[in-house]
């Protein structure tokens, strides 16, 4: 919990007492590697902020191929955020890429926290908006990089994910097949 209260502690000021409130509504969970936290057509109750490990949203194309939309590592938030707002069923999967610790807070227990505690709003936008920012340049790279300058792109910009997701995983985040992802480790692409 300490993590998530220094993180927070970045963006605004956060007294002792606050913090203990802000403690007192997540749940803490340890998540084996492979663990699906949310499947496709669950309703979303939950989002969750990595304490430990990494995690991975997902989804099957029409193929039944598995494309990963975003990975989360400490002290990252991740959620199926339109489901979680309304409260509906998920259109994506998370799962522990590695044996995994989050702390989670449901949609209820968010919203009378934001209530005791307004001054939270401002973290939770700040993040979000990062996190929005971070999903357009994503798209922006698909749409204007070839598929080599995606992988090198990435590699030099997130050597972390590199070294710790699988290859097929990361080949499903950058849009192409583990064959090509080994292409171009190769140097043969």
């Amino acid at each position: 919990m300490d993590r998530l209260i220094t993180h927070i502690r970045k963006t605004i000021n956060l007294d002792d007492s606050e913090a203990a409130i802000v403690s007192s509504y997540f749940e803490y969970e340890t998540v084996k590697k492979k663990k699906h936290l949310v499947e496709e057509g669950q309703t979303v109750h939950k989002q969750y902020y990595i304490l430990k490990g990494c995690l991975r949203i997902y989804t099957l194309n029409t193929k039944g191929n598995e494309q990963t939309l975003q990975f989360g590592i400490e002290n990252w938030w991740i959620a199926d955020y339109l489901g979680f707002l309304g409260q509906t069923p998920s259109n994506y999967f998370i799962q522990a890429v590695e044996n995994s610790e989050v702390i989670s807070i449901d949609k209820n227990s968010l919203d009378e926290l934001l209530s005791q505690l307004p001054k939270l709003e401002k973290y939770f936008r700040l993040t979000f908006q990062k996190s929005l920012g971070a999903a357009q340049m994503r798209i922006k790279y698909l749409f204007t990089m070839t598929a080599e300058e995606s992988y090198h792109h990435f590699n030099k910009n997130f050597p972390e994910f590199v070294q710790r997701v699988p290859q097929y995983m990361l080949a499903t985040y950058l849009d192409f097949t583990p064959e090509f992802m080994s292409k171009i480790r190769a140097g043969k692409a």
